[in-house]
């Protein structure tokens, strides 16, 4: 298998140095040029052929927004990294970058001058999304799905039009890479009163949830925040774990309230998509509707097994629409999906399965 070529466009020397070295030390990656400006990346790109490009944001002459546009033009279907300050100005970029096409990004360090802080960053963040994102193998070594929650895969479409059985009372999300456009393609559509909570992990750091959160919010008749801790859910209201926090749930007689921590991460996340999952599963029971959309990783497996367990229902999105299918993928080749289907259906899944509560009355 031939090596992945990387086309660099960062303005800084040093990070350009730094992203040369520690990506060609990877056997598997060739940098095949550096440039410091989107002008050179543009007249680069039909010269080396490359497989991928990790784009930085501010630059001169042309930065990285007005590149990435340039080459969505003319080529649709190169995946782009963008390289983004961990700064409330970095989120907002970012998310029109991601908005504009980009395919993932990596957040640099404050400081590009802390080396060895780089270096770690890019070994483990940027290396595995290039990879990812430039390789079409399946994900390997599922971990082990319990007959139990494949039993109740099979026979759950039985069991849901049964009265007072399987009729969603919260709906959980989970999404990570492609997963911002993923989320505002559900919620531009989404009714202002659908009468359940909805509470959301997407991957980001944070500064970028509460951003994005606005972003829905604005875009979107559905009410949506980023989650505090100690709130209580209500219905018809959207909740977005903050970067850096896990979001699991408390109850208290009737009600229900977001319980964020800080404790270890899971899946390499915090936030995770399984603690969350195995909160609403706790807590809800049957009663739960899980979505995991695109996303790299397994992050959601585990957690949509518990909620197999306890009799909830899960549905993916599709390979052929999501940016990666890693962690739709690990819940649909271990046959714990109820459905599989594309994002611009998801919406509409979602209304379909809670209107069965009028369906069953």
């Amino acid at each position: 298998m031939s090596s992945i070529r990387v086309l660099v466009v960062d303005d800084a020397v040093v990070m350009q140095q730094i992203l040369t070295e520690v990506l060609g030390s990877d056997p598997d990656i060739t940098v095949s040029g550096a440039v410091p400006n989107g002008r050179l990346a543009l007249m680069q790109i039909p010269r080396v052929k490359p497989d991928i490009v990790t784009l930085d944001i501010e630059m001169p002459e042309m930065d990285g927004l007005e590149t990435l546009k340039e080459i969505r033009k003319h080529y649709p279907k190169l995946p782009v990294i963008m390289l983004s300050a961990l700064t409330e100005k970095g989120g907002e970029t970012t998310l029109n970058a991601l908005a504009s096409g980009a395919s993932d990004y990596v957040t640099k360090p404050e400081k590009v001058n802390n080396i060895m802080e780089c270096i770690e960053r890019l070994t483990t963040e940027l290396i595995p999304k290039i990879k990812t994102l430039c390789s079409s193998v399946p994900a390997k070594n599922l971990p082990t799905i319990s007959s139990k929650a494949r039993s109740l895969v099979s026979s759950r479409l039985n069991t849901c039009s049964i009265k007072g059985l399987s009729i969603p009372r919260i709906v959980a999300i989970g999404s990570s890479t492609g997963g911002p456009n993923a989320l505002a393609q559900i919620f531009k559509t989404m009714p202002q009163n659908i009468e359940v909570p909805i509470v959301i992990v997407q991957h980001m750091p944070p500064m970028f949830t509460k951003i994005l959160a606005e972003r829905l919010d604005g875009e979107s008749k559905f009410s949506i925040k980023e989650a505090e801790d100690g709130e209580k859910l209500l219905p018809n209201h959207a909740y977005l774990a903050p970067g850096g926090f896990h979001m699991g749930l408390k109850n208290s007689g009737s009600d229900v309230f977001i319980a964020l921590n800080q404790n270890p991460q899971e899946n390499s996340c915090r936030p995770a998509v399984d603690v969350l999952f195995r909160d609403v599963a706790r807590i809800f029971g049957q009663n739960v509707l899980g979505v995991v959309l695109t996303g790299m990783g397994q992050d959601g497996l585990c957690g949509s097994e518990v909620i197999c367990e306890n009799g909830g229902k899960i549905i993916v999105q599709d390979k052929e629409t999501s940016v990666v299918w890693g962690m739709p993928g690990c819940i649909a080749e271990a046959n714990l999906a109820d459905n599989i289907i594309s994002i611009d259906k998801v919406n509409e899944e979602i209304l379909k399965r809670l209107k069965w509560r009028e369906m069953v009355a």
